[in-house]
């Protein structure tokens, strides 16, 4: 944790109960290593379960999902006790954010490592206007609200099925957290609850990409 990024309003009770939360600013980093790392450029997929590849603008990603467990088994992972995940996924097509209406949304997307999930939230690709907007959770956890794309590292892409010659159809998203980890092996899975009860091809409605992924096993003293 950067304690130099704190706002300065912060009081000198409050900064101690945030970094109690979760390690001391007086804390070491003694080590950082790179576990395992794939932009799947070179077509590798050990280690994974249900793994598949596609090309989309040109890049090859594993994919597309809707609603199926993709999984990395790690390893012989080096010495740590804090694991930093970073996922890059593309959204395509019309994830519908919050919509809590169990017809069209909400859309969620997760990951978890081994038997705990670490993050869950919503993603919308759809457009939002004074008058019509569905928001997303994301860069939050579900169910808070944000406008769509917020925290998109990239937007203007056009969709990979239903709005496939339509513009800003899909996003990219880079998701990093670190947690708690010391074991030598390691399972990181990813999943969706997308929600597509009106659609005759849930696949083509509504799906998911994984452009890349980054371990990194951290000591911390």
């Amino acid at each position: 944790m950067d304690c130099n990024i704190l706002p300065k309003a912060f009081k000198p009770f409050l900064l101690l109960v945030v970094v109690a939360i979760f390690f001391s600013c007086a804390d070491t980093l003694e080590s950082e290593t790179v576990a395992y790392t794939n932009d799947f450029s070179d077509m590798n997929l050990d280690g994974f379960e249900n793994g598949r590849f596609m090309v989309f603008q040109n890049d090859t990603v594993m994919g597309h999902y809707h609603n199926e467990e993709v999984a990395l088994n790690l390893t012989g992972l080096p010495s740590h006790n804090l694991l930093k995940v970073t996922i890059e996924i593309l959204i395509h097509d019309t994830w519908d954010g919050n919509t809590s209406d169990g017809v069209g949304g909400p859309d969620q997307w997760f990951f978890g490592v081994d038997n705990e999930e670490v993050f869950r939230t919503t993603f919308s690709n759809t457009p939002c206007e004074s008058t019509y907007c569905l928001y997303q959770s994301y860069p939050d956890t579900f169910s808070k609200t944000n406008r769509p794309k917020t925290g998109a590292i990239q937007t203007n892409m056009p969709g990979l099925c239903l709005y496939d010659t339509v513009a800003n159809f899909t996003t990219r998203y880079s998701i990093s957290k670190i947690l708690e980890h010391s074991g030598s092996t390691g399972r990181i899975y990813m999943n969706s609850d997308l929600v597509a009860e009106n659609s005759p091809d849930p696949l083509c409605d509504e799906s998911w990409s994984l452009a890349g992924i980054t371990v990194e096993a951290l000591t911390l003293k």
